[in-house]
């Protein structure tokens, strides 16, 4: 049975999963983009193992969000699934996924760090460090492993969805970052963001083991791109009147 999706979501989510390799956060197969139809009950998901190069918009797999069972497509969908719909599952506010294998964010996740906020860069995105999770138990990893793994994510956030809209990314211990944001191309926004500051981070730390920023500054910073009394951007003269455009870089 084909489900009906959103119109646009499977282009969404195919454009950001064809992104991941150009923006240079893959190896091979690895990383992934999914987009949530909430009002269908389903999100679409890259399928496990297909390269890049070869994707194409049947190939996304249809997964229903309740319960995790296939609803379309051919192919075996992502690895990471489960993880994604744990995460939509907690957080209503989330529409899009990204899950990467990026080099700086990893490095990150596999010493078990928070990626710190030490400048203006990291803040006009997220609102504090880049949490890091704690290990999984090994009851966690033998039983259920890929809902675990979001549900690691979930219990570090407190379920709590203005701390994960504040700061949309984790890092999950010894794995990598998972980001999200209410659409799948600005989740993706998010992860390439994550590698970013992550990569900046670790060349600050290696020339001021200690160089934590003015408290002020940061938030500056985050509040001029986000709440109520934001200023940052221009209207996109693609979208509806009295929309703005969400903005990715700094200045």
């Amino acid at each position: 049975m084909t489900a009906r999706l959103r119109a646009g979501l499977r282009h969404e989510v195919l454009d950001a999963n064809l992104t991941i390799p150009q923006a240079g956060l893959a190896t091979l197969t690895w990383g992934n983009v999914s987009g949530v139809d909430r009002e269908a009950g389903v999100f679409l998901i890259k399928p496990s193992g297909v390269p890049y190069t070869d994707l194409a918009p049947d190939d996304l797999v249809t997964v229903r969000l309740s319960d995790g069972k296939i609803v379309d497509g051919n192919l075996r969908p992502s690895t990471d699934t489960e993880t994604h719909r744990c995460l939509y599952l907690a957080f209503p506010s989330i529409g899009g996924i990204t899950h990467t294998h990026s080099t700086h964010a990893v490095a990150f996740a596999q010493a078990r760090r928070d990626i710190p906020v030490l400048g203006t860069t990291h803040a006009d995105t997220f609102n504090g460090p880049i949490p890091c999770t704690p290990d999984l138990t090994p009851d966690q990893c033998t039983k259920n492993y890929e809902y675990n793994t979001g549900q690691v994510i979930v219990d570090m956030l407190d379920g709590d969805n203005q701390r994960a809209t504040e700061v949309p990314a984790a890092l999950v211990a010894n794995h990598g970052p998972f980001t999200w944001a209410t659409t799948p191309r600005t989740s993706l926004e998010h992860a390439i963001i994550c590698e970013a500051v992550a990569d900046i981070a670790i060349n600050t730390l290696a020339l001021a083991p200690t160089a934590p920023p003015p408290p002020h500054l940061l938030a500056r910073h985050y509040t001029r791109k986000h709440g109520p009394d934001a200023y940052y951007g221009n209207p996109d003269t693609t979208a509806a009147p009295g929309v703005v455009a969400p903005g990715v870089g700094a200045c």
